[in-house]
């Protein structure tokens, strides 16, 4: 008796654990579904035709209206409903106001079908079609690979002044005791409060006046002082690795750079991706920076701002706008799915074992 109770409660552990994992999924698929839906939106219309778009009742997936070929005319197919209660597939041969005749195209042999009704009450036959000439087009219309050679050099040449400055600034709070630490730690994090609309005159008036207003140096310079939520990013993880092994470097002879170098950089590589994915995002998304300081310079202007002014030219074409927002996600995308096991480890800050 004890062991087939001991066996029950076993099963009924066992299949709440079973019911719970299958509501945790459930509603996992359900908030990943609702994020990836505009992206999904963004792809279906990316792949749609214009006459689509402007259509009543099409479908929300890439598609265009059915045709029919009969004695040389191209004829419209709808979803034509009999008495039966059966709905076919018709191509519509005569219109008429009160019955219009049909033609079968499975059976076209068969002769014009007369149905009674209003053929403008009918819905359109639709088969999924993308339209891949709209990525083509937009292509041709912006100059991508000079906007991708743009946006690439900002962002990566931000990344390599973001790393070296945060970490230095990161591994002298993280390891070493100095006057004054905490206060400055204090200060420096307190800077993540501060908006920044309020330093946008100051700093606009500053590089005007050092001449630097239409080049890139105001949207590179700046990422080589650090940056306050990167540092407290890789400050909490240097915190992490053991003191221990920086002693025991410094009885081999290293110094503060070597165990930099050398100790704490190869235990960090998943907080130092995770820090440059964040600028990579930041700065490839950056609109109002170059919109300010390169409005002048159509040539240095990277993908957002390109973007807007196309926008504003092709607003009256969805596909081809979407077509061209696609093109410009896909190497921030792409780098961080390669990136992404690195990124979130950085992100949840693991440690190492002691």
């Amino acid at each position: 008796m004890a062991g087939n109770s001991i066996v029950g409660v076993n099963r009924r552990i066992n299949w709440g654990f079973t019911v719970r994992a299958l509501v945790v999924t459930l509603l996992t698929t359900l908030i990943l579904a609702g994020f990836l839906a505009p992206f999904l939106q963004m792809v279906f219309i990316s792949l749609s035709t214009q006459t689509q778009m402007s259509a009543l009742n099409s479908p929300a997936w890439p598609a265009e209206p059915q045709a029919f070929e009969y004695e040389g005319k191209t004829l419209d197919v709808y979803k034509v409903p009999f008495q039966d209660g059966t709905v076919r597939h018709l191509a519509l041969y005569k219109k008429g106001r009160k019955s219009s005749l049909f033609i079968d195209p499975s059976n076209p042999d068969a002769g014009p079908i007369e149905w009674e009704g209003s053929w403008r009450q009918l819905d359109r036959v639709w088969h999924f079609a993308p339209t891949w000439s709209n990525y083509v087009e937009a292509w041709e219309k912006i100059n991508f690979p000079r906007l991708f050679f743009n946006t690439a050099m900002i962002a990566f040449i931000g990344i390599i002044g973001t790393l070296i400055s945060s970490v230095l600034v990161a591994y002298g709070f993280a390891r070493f005791r100095f006057p004054g630490r905490d206060v400055l730690f204090i200060a420096l994090i307190s800077t993540i409060f501060l908006p920044g609309a309020v330093t946008i005159v100051p700093l606009y008036t500053f590089f005007v006046k050092i001449g630097w207003v239409g080049t890139w140096l105001p949207l590179l310079v700046p990422h080589f002082f650090s940056n306050a939520y990167n540092v407290f990013l890789l400050r909490q993880y240097f915190l992490t690795i053991p003191f221990d092994l920086d002693d025991a470097a410094r009885i081999d002879g290293a110094g503060p750079l070597r165990v930099l170098w050398s100790i704490i950089l190869p235990l960090s590589w998943p907080v130092v991706i995770a820090v440059a994915l964040f600028h990579l995002v930041w700065a490839w998304n950056d609109y109002f920076g170059p919109l300010i300081y390169l409005s002048s310079k159509p040539d240095l202007q990277p993908i957002a701002v390109a973007l807007s002014f196309f926008n504003g030219i092709w607003g009256s074409r969805p596909p081809l706008i979407q077509a061209a927002a696609m093109m410009a996600l896909i190497l921030p995308v792409l780098i961080f799915f390669l990136a992404q096991r690195w990124f979130i480890q950085g992100v949840v800050i693991t440690g190492v074992e002691k």
